[in-house]
């Protein structure tokens, strides 16, 4: 017996077959082998072609049931991770009636921005836990004022991961963590808020049917099986969005667990265990896998766009020629923790929402060229991240989520055992990192819906845990003053671009 796992990623589809009782992973396969197109009309847009997603899926499909060889009537249920935020809109036959308004598509910023003044911050801040910024409700507002005809035209809305469900079974069925990640859900009266809905003049019966997150969701439809080679009736028991999946995919359930990610941007991922917000919405709170109103289970997401990218930057223009990650790692440990003065402030990489929608830049500071070297720019672009990390973990201490360990993926940054180090320092909480990936976690999930497993420690029984970084006791004096003075120039530079 097997578990299907998919992750519709905006890069490509990934998909992992999982045998249920060994919960090892048999088979993964991605696609497209290149980086998926992406649209973008106007400056801020960023859309895709929710078919392709399912083009992309009925390829990993094949590959999956060409690499293990298995009878696809083995498959017991199937599980699907997605990209989050994004809107699908499609008619009365399930059309898809424009391009998929996607994650990082800017659009809607003023149509959220008006939502939060009409109904009010205390209304959005205590119902909705966020202000409705940019996130899916914002943009069916911008497709209702700028896009008439099509709007008139919706049957259903969709985030991506809902879309691809209803290809597989026909279904449109959509969960409490996905209204809430599209600013949909009323955390006080446990349903979609009704207010926001009226605001907008949307009607309700454009979201899909309400299930919970584990539990069957649909079954693949006959001309479904056949596109895909799987076996009519094949249930969906499990669907959540990357970051709240990664985060079930590292065992992250409880109050005070972190997951966290590092590639291109950075994700700091925590869960609280009641219901609360940041009163500048820096941080977004939405309901975690395992939230319920009676045991609320809040995922509060933090996202640095300025991470891996700064490493990559360095490596390329400061390092020298054809130096690996690896050697880079080394470089950086040649210096000293603090880098000797020497400060990065890593927001080079667009707006940040941590800082309230600000773009202050990449900023060095501290420079001495006397004395610093290229070792010391690497250690401080590496602590610089680990900074940035810290100072939204401390918004998310002001909310009541108490660190007790993080938890990432052996994978990106997390290679650096610098930067885990640092981490674990600054934040006085160890870093576990484990063998794991959103397919392989989605499909261990869908055989907690399907009734396989009876808990997810059940169902994470065969998780790998690599390593356990501690602290760096001697030196976490050394590490909390770098950090004190990193946020003192950080202030410092906000000032100054708020005067300017």
């Amino acid at each position: 017996m097997y578990l299907l796992g998919y992750d519709i990623g905006s890069s490509s589809v990934k998909g992992s077959l999982v045998d249920a009782g060994s919960g090892a992973c048999v088979a993964q396969a991605f696609y497209p082998p290149h980086e998926a197109p992406m649209s973008a009309p106007r400056h801020g847009w960023a859309e895709q072609n929710p078919d392709d997603w399912w083009t992309y899926t009925r390829q990993v499909t094949q590959q999956l049931l060409q690499q293990s060889g298995i009878d696809s009537r083995e498959i017991a249920a199937i599980g699907i991770s997605y990209q989050m935020h994004g809107l699908v809109c499609v008619d009365e036959r399930q059309r898809v009636l424009r391009p998929a308004i996607i994650w990082c598509d800017s659009r809607a910023v003023p149509y959220g921005d008006e939502a939060f003044d009409a109904l009010g911050r205390d209304y959005c801040l205590s119902h909705l836990l966020n202000s409705p910024g940019n996130f899916t409700a914002a943009k069916l507002a911008w497709v209702k004022h700028n896009e008439p005809d099509i709007y008139a035209r919706i049957d259903k809305i969709m985030l991506p991961g809902e879309y691809i469900a209803m290809r597989l079974s026909g279904r449109v069925v959509t969960t409490a963590s996905g209204l809430s990640e599209g600013i949909f859900w009323d955390f006080e009266r446990g349903d979609v808020s009704q207010p926001l809905l009226d605001h907008y003049g949307f009607d309700r019966s454009v979201l899909g049917e309400l299930k919970p997150t584990f539990a069957v969701q649909g079954e693949v439809t006959a001309q479904a099986a056949a596109q895909l080679g799987l076996a009519a009736g094949t249930p969906i028991t499990y669907r959540a969005g990357d970051q709240p999946n990664n985060a079930l995919s590292l065992g992250v359930l409880e109050p005070g667990e972190i997951a966290s990610t590092a590639g291109t941007s950075g994700v700091v991922y925590g869960v609280l265990g009641k219901v609360s917000h940041d009163p500048l919405s820096r941080v977004n709170p939405f309901a975690h896998v395992n939230h319920t109103t009676a045991n609320p289970r809040l995922g509060v997401l933090l996202c640095i766009n300025g991470t891996g990218i700064l490493n990559s930057w360095v490596k390329h223009n400061v390092a020298e020629p054809g130096m690996t990650y690896p050697q880079l790692n080394e470089l950086a440990a040649q210096a000293p923790v603090g880098s000797d003065g020497l400060s990065i402030i890593p927001f080079g990489n667009g707006a940040e929402r941590m800082l309230e929608n600000r773009s202050p830049g990449c900023s060095i500071v501290g420079l001495d060229f006397n004395h610093h070297s290229k070792a010391h720019v690497a250690r401080a672009a590496q602590e610089g991240i680990v900074f940035a990390f810290m100072y939204g973990i401390e918004i998310m201490q002001r909310m009541g989520l108490a660190v007790t360990r993080i938890r990432a993926g052996h994978a990106n940054m997390f290679l650096s055992p610098l930067l885990r180090t640092a981490l674990a320092s600054v934040s006085g909480a160890p870093i576990e990192l484990y063998d794991t990936d959103g397919s392989v976690g989605a499909a261990r999930a869908a055989g907690i819906g399907a009734g396989i497993y009876s808990t997810p420690g059940e169902a994470f029984a065969a998780l790998e845990r690599i390593e356990v970084v501690e602290p760096d006791a001697a030196r976490r004096q050394a590490y909390a003053q770098a950090y004190q003075l990193w946020k003192n120039r950080l202030d410092t530079l906000l000032t100054l671009k708020n005067n300017n």
